[in-house]
């Protein structure tokens, strides 16, 4: 049996997998999580309904539905029910992975036709989870911290687009203006600021320090209108299939690539969040802990379309939170979890985070994107750096980034071939697959 190595960041973690924070570090951790992820949770939904030119209160409800299966899916994650879940702490969101295909989907079929391939394609991702042991020799560790660090890379352009005002401030022409990105490098430097300090509440508390700070400057400055909300009130009740079902082979088909890919980004990732979380990266207990978290990632996925949700994936912008914080702890995510489902089923609620000005999340995100590529360049650096996994690296961030840094060069190819590839993780990661299966060294 392979041996277990159990690896502890040279940062040090306050709490550990497997602590009990005391009830105020816990709520304030989960804040911090809640903050870096919600964004996130809720931009999918917003794009995919205004490219099928949904009505509000379509959008409303779907954006809510997100939100509130995300929180399901958080609390499987981290409580692992049976085989299902990985017991780190992990956080399911909203895919971007899937919005190219299920907009392509939903101007064919309408919103059943989505649902009904979300949730049969779902079961790509559940069949990878129960043959993850059999792949191991395909999905190293060199692949595995390749794609994480693409994941970090990737996220990256998110986090300094956020930084310089969004698509708002790239329509109105003040995208990277000073009020923007001034507004960006005060939210990084008080989170790193803070985050240096040998007081372990100042530290846990950084992100949220840098980001309410943000906020308040961003309202003085007349960048938050909160008079543009004209009513707080509602209430959302989960209706499963509300907007009925239906199934297009070709819509499946496409969504099960993506369901392919995103089990080799659940793989990086809960390699990542071991790595940071001190547990074990390889051997018997990781492999069943890898296994069980992207069968629930597939299995969520399938929850999500009962629920009129989109597929969900494991964030990794989590792993980052944990490695700023110090707090690895998965009781942490049951909060996380019920605060996600406290917003799906009160949207006003939401209202007060959707007002937030883009570069004040970007200044954060920013700095917890990084650290995920970093954690991928540690994955790396802790294997054997041969001219095979030298060649294996070049051909993967090369074409991985590509892609992402010159997009144009896939617009001759079929729409659906360019849809899967146009993402650098995608990309990359079959490419790490591949060449690291097909290429050979003669000594």
């Amino acid at each position: 049996m392979e041996k277990e190595q159990k690896v502890v960041p040279g940062d040090g973690l306050i709490y550990g997998l497997y602590d009990r924070p005391p009830l105020r570090e816990t709520i304030f951790a989960a804040l911090q999580h809640l903050l870096a992820i919600f964004v996130a949770i809720i931009t999918p939904p917003l794009i995919i309904a205004g490219a099928l030119k949904l009505d509000l209160e379509t959008s409303s409800f779907l954006v809510s539905m997100a939100l509130f299966a995300s929180g399901i899916s958080t609390f499987i994650q981290c409580r692992r029910i049976g085989p299902v879940g990985c017991g780190l702490l992990c956080i399911q969101g909203t895919s971007f992975s899937f919005i190219g295909p299920i907009i392509s989907a939903g101007l064919t079929g309408g919103l059943s036709s989505i649902f009904g391939a979300c949730i049969a394609a779902s079961s790509v991702e559940m069949l990878i989870s129960r043959v993850l042991r059999y792949t191991r020799r395909i999905i190293t560790p060199l692949v595995s911290g390749i794609v994480v660090t693409l994941i970090g890379m990737s996220l990256i352009k998110v986090g300094i687009s956020a930084c310089g005002g969004g698509e708002a401030a790239r329509a109105d022409g003040t995208f990277g203006a000073f009020q923007h990105v001034g507004l960006a490098a005060l939210v990084l430097i008080l989170i790193i600021f803070f985050n240096r300090s040998s007081n372990r509440y100042l530290r846990m508390s950084s992100i949220v320090i840098g980001l309410v700070i943000g906020y308040a400057v961003a309202w003085i400055s007349g960048m938050v209108d909160f008079s543009s909300v004209q009513n707080y009130g509602g209430f959302n009740i989960p209706i499963p299939f509300k907007y009925g079902i239906s199934f297009d082979i070709s819509a499946i088909i496409g969504l099960g690539l993506v369901y392919l890919i995103t089990a080799i980004e659940a793989y990086g990732d809960i390699t990542a969040n071991s790595l940071i979380s001190g547990e074990p990266v390889q051997g018997e207990t990781f492999v069943k802990r890898a296994s069980g978290g992207i069968l629930a990632d597939g299995f969520n996925s399938m929850l999500a379309g009962i629920l009129n949700s989109f597929p969900n994936s494991i964030f990794a912008q989590n792993n980052g939170m944990i490695q700023l914080t110090g707090v690895a702890s998965r009781y942490v995510g049951f909060f996380i979890a019920g605060f996600l489902i406290l917003l799906g089923l009160f949207p006003a609620v939401g209202l007060v985070f959707s007002l937030m000005p883009e570069p004040v999340l970007g200044g954060a995100t920013l700095l917890m994107f990084g650290t995920v590529a970093a954690a991928g360049i540690r994955i790396i650096a802790s294997q054997n750096i041969d001219r095979k996994a030298t060649l294996v690296m070049a051909l993967s961030f090369s074409f991985g980034l590509s892609v992402e840094l010159v997009p144009d060069i896939l617009c001759q190819l079929p729409e659906t071939v360019r849809n899967i590839f146009s993402s650098g993780i995608t990309t990359g990661g079959i490419t790490a697959i591949l060449a690291n299966v097909l290429i050979r060294i003669k000594e």
